[in-house]
């Protein structure tokens, strides 16, 4: 990935933009980084981990996410792309474009996963 050195954006700024961009961009620190496309085994994979958990954790209040819903940790000021990301905290359901990690919460229960 590539950052965008000479652009500096606040975390609404980013979230601004990535709501009308046609790519998806990871965010750190302030810069952002195109995110790259995927092989047809790393997107087999997620997807079966996502039925999998889908269908493990149906009617408990948790939610499964795949490849498209950014995930905020606020502690490291950064939004990524997980592949797939599970979270049981229903103050999640506030913010519509991305999860958060509530690390000092009773609720801190997220799960995220990345395939390599």
């Amino acid at each position: 990935m590539v950052a965008s050195p000479d652009i500096y954006l606040t975390p609404e700024e980013y979230l601004q933009m990535e709501e009308h961009s046609d790519i998806k961009h990871e965010y750190i620190d302030g810069y952002i980084y195109p995110m790259a496309g995927a092989l047809d085994s790393h997107v087999t994979i997620a997807g079966n981990l996502f039925a999998l958990l889908r269908n493990h954790l149906r009617g408990s209040g948790c939610r499964v996410y795949i490849a498209d819903m950014k995930a905020f940790i606020e502690a490291l000021n950064r939004y990524y792309y997980p592949d797939v990301m599970v979270t049981c905290d229903p103050r999640d359901r506030e913010t519509p474009a991305y999860k958060k990690w509530f690390f000092s919460s009773y609720y801190a229960k997220l799960l995220v996963i990345a395939l390599i």
